[in-house]
């Protein structure tokens, strides 16, 4: 097993480094983390070069998530591990793409805050509560106009998964380290939003109406 957790975690973390926003500066000449809030995520694509690019990057960052564990769970599919095995090594695969997503080698290990690659490590781990993640994070965030608080509710549904229908206590271990490495990431998010400066997911939408103009 111990060799499975290894192989899954350096693999996870590989694709992990895969970063959309290196496709959204190659199309748009513009270096995410040079400018916003200076980070190589979605949400800060979003701010810097409107929705469309926003969406890009998170579809990208979800794609590699999705694309690690499911791979994973394919190749596990011919084995004759037990249950609990195979979704530690899942779990342990995802968290390297998180990894990978936040601490990228090549950026000075500071990449994004991890939000698009656990929806799409969720989704591969079970799509409907995947999705159902989804919805919480978009409903929620355009309900309060802030999207760290959406991301919490994502967290949750990502806890919910790894209580059930994942065996073991290694997923909820890992769950729980990923929920509370999100919550540090997103905690200067949640003193401006205190603070009343944090960006509205409102003005986002805002930016993409003018710049349709």
């Amino acid at each position: 097993m111990t060799l499975w957790i290894v192989s899954a975690l350096i693999s996870g973390y590989v694709i992990g480094c895969l970063h959309g926003s290196l496709v959204a500066q190659i199309l748009s000449g513009t270096n995410i983390k040079a400018t916003g809030v200076k980070n190589s995520g979605a949400s800060n694509a979003a701010i810097v070069l409107g929705w469309k690019y926003g969406a890009l990057v998170a579809f990208l960052d979800i794609f590699k998530g999705f694309a690690a564990v499911m791979a994973m769970r394919l190749l596990l599919g011919s084995s004759s591990l037990p249950s609990e095995t195979v979704w530690a090594i899942l779990f342990f695969i995802a968290a390297g793409v998180v990894l990978g997503h936040n601490f990228p080698f090549y950026m000075k290990f500071n990449g994004g805050k991890g939000t698009a690659a656990v929806i799409g490590v969720m989704i591969a781990l079970d799509w409907q509560l995947g999705l159902l993640g989804l919805a919480l994070l978009i409903v929620i965030a355009l309900a309060t106009d802030y999207l760290v608080i959406g991301v919490l509710a994502l967290y949750a549904v990502f806890l919910l998964i790894a209580f059930w229908p994942a065996d073991g206590l290694w997923p909820y271990v890992i769950a729980l380290s990923l929920m509370a490495m999100a919550f540090l990431k997103h905690l200067e998010n949640i003193r401006r939003v205190k603070d009343g400066t944090e960006n509205k997911v409102s003005a986002v939408l805002r930016k993409k109406s003018a710049s349709a103009r």
